[in-house]
């Protein structure tokens, strides 16, 4: 292979991470978003949203907590899932950022 067809695949992966860095943080805000939906929402024999709510808990839940250890409390509102979801905006521009620095 050539020098300039490893470059070209070099330009392709750097292109793929780079989308699959947006799709994920895209994906995971929108399951933090349901995550807090949810847990609004109490129903007593609904086995389905209790599954779903499950799901979102373990997904979701561990990533908030890293930042509720941080956060002072302010009774009742919970401020973890803003900070948390600006904080991976940030982290996505900045490893773009970096990305397009390697083109």
């Amino acid at each position: 292979m050539g020098g300039g067809a490893m470059l070209g695949l070099l330009y392709d992966v750097i292109g793929n991470v780079e989308s699959f860095l947006s799709v994920f943080i895209y994906v995971y805000s929108l399951l933090i978003l349901a995550f807090i939906i949810t847990s609004w929402v109490r129903l007593p024999y609904s086995v389905w949203l209790n599954r779903i709510q499950r799901f979102l808990y373990d997904v979701c839940d561990p990533y908030l907590r890293l930042w509720r250890r941080f956060l002072p409390t302010f009774g009742p509102v919970d401020l973890s899932p803003v900070i948390g979801v600006a904080f991976l905006y940030i982290l996505r521009a900045v490893l773009i950022n970096i990305l397009d620095r390697l083109h």
